[in-house]
């Protein structure tokens, strides 16, 4: 008996019923030999980990762009904080924790530079649309490794999918991914922005964090503990009504104190100018793309408009800086 097989064993007899058991996966589109070490999920997490894509997120906007300071969060730290919370739900539920890891690593491979305001300038500019869980999918099955993907199992690929608010997860380890994303960025953005001097813990709304707790410590703990005392031996991941309430409208509020108008979104004009600075250059001279983007092009037919769009949505904020001065900036102008 293998490794792979032990632990599979493991699974039945320790995990929910209701878990996602590594031995039933769907499958992958192009099927491999089996691992004798790793079950399949725990094979996805590691491709995720090891992807160029994965390593990108260090150098991309949270919500603070540009920020001056070691400490705000970015695309790379708010994902670990997502598969930690993850994980731990996932632990205490005894659901399968590498599927959820997995699913959680990978959730926002495909977003872009400058955050969200990146990713409504491409989906303005790109014919077909565009949003950061879709484009996070197309990652792993068609951009990385040169246009082959990283071949995940389909529960993976459904996790990242659904991990959105309106997103229906067919797993529960996909479920606990979905609602970790948001504890962590509602809290983690709470923390920034307090360390940005946008406002003070105590300027939060009494009635949500009379529920949540009152700093983000207690939040996370809240929050965390609600799920799993929610959810105990249930076919679904729950909040319970008040908390969940209380969740969305301090979401709500961070809407409009954050993410809509503040120190934080002062440079998105600009960010977003560049980008469709970027974007039309590369439609007027696509043959300056990287070989394997015209690849994709040649070999899978797809359309100008869709690879400009996979090659900027992949580019890091400093890429993208970098490639707007190389080609919009005077030379003499950048030594100034």
């Amino acid at each position: 008996m293998t490794i792979r097989e032990s632990m599979e064993q493991l699974e039945e007899q320790y995990l929910s019923p209701f878990a996602a058991l590594s031995k039933n996966t769907l499958g992958r589109d192009t099927p491999e030999p089996l691992c004798d070490i790793r079950s399949e999920y725990q094979r996805d997490r590691d491709r995720i980990l090891h992807c160029k894509a994965f390593r990108r997120l260090k150098h991309k906007t949270q919500v603070f762009l540009a920020p001056e300071g070691d400490h705000y969060r970015t695309r790379l730290t708010h994902t670990l904080e997502v598969s930690q919370i993850a994980r731990t739900i996932a632990r205490s539920l005894r659901l399968n924790e590498s599927l959820a890891e997995a699913i959680a690593l990978g959730h926002d491979l495909g977003h872009t530079p400058f955050g969200h305001s990146g990713e409504a300038i491409l989906d303005k500019l790109c014919e077909d649309g565009f949003a950061h869980y879709r484009q996070s999918v197309r990652v792993v099955e068609v951009l990385e490794k040169g246009g082959k993907g990283l071949n995940l199992t389909r529960e993976v690929r459904d996790g990242i999918l659904n991990h959105r608010t309106s997103g229906h997860p067919s797993t529960l380890e996909g479920c606990i991914v979905r609602l970790s994303d948001k504890i962590a960025y509602i809290n983690h953005d709470i923390d920034d922005a307090i360390r940005a001097r946008i406002f003070r813990e105590e300027d939060l709304p009494g009635e949500y964090t009379d529920v949540l707790g009152h700093s983000v410590r207690e939040r996370l703990n809240t929050m965390i503990h609600d799920i799993i005392e929610s959810s105990q031996e249930k076919p679904e991941i729950l909040m319970s009504e008040g908390m969940e309430k209380a969740m969305k409208d301090l979401r709500a509020w961070m809407f409009a104190h954050v993410y809509s108008k503040s120190v934080a979104k002062e440079e998105e004009g600009k960010a977003q100018r560049m980008l469709e600075f970027l974007y039309d250059y590369y439609m007027a001279h696509v043959e300056m793309l990287p070989g394997e983007f015209l690849e994709l092009m040649e070999l899978r037919g797809e359309k100008k408009e869709r690879i400009v769009c996979d090659y900027i949505a992949g580019m890091s904020d400093r890429y993208a800086i970098d490639m707007f001065e190389q080609l919009f900036v005077p030379k003499a102008w950048k030594a100034l």
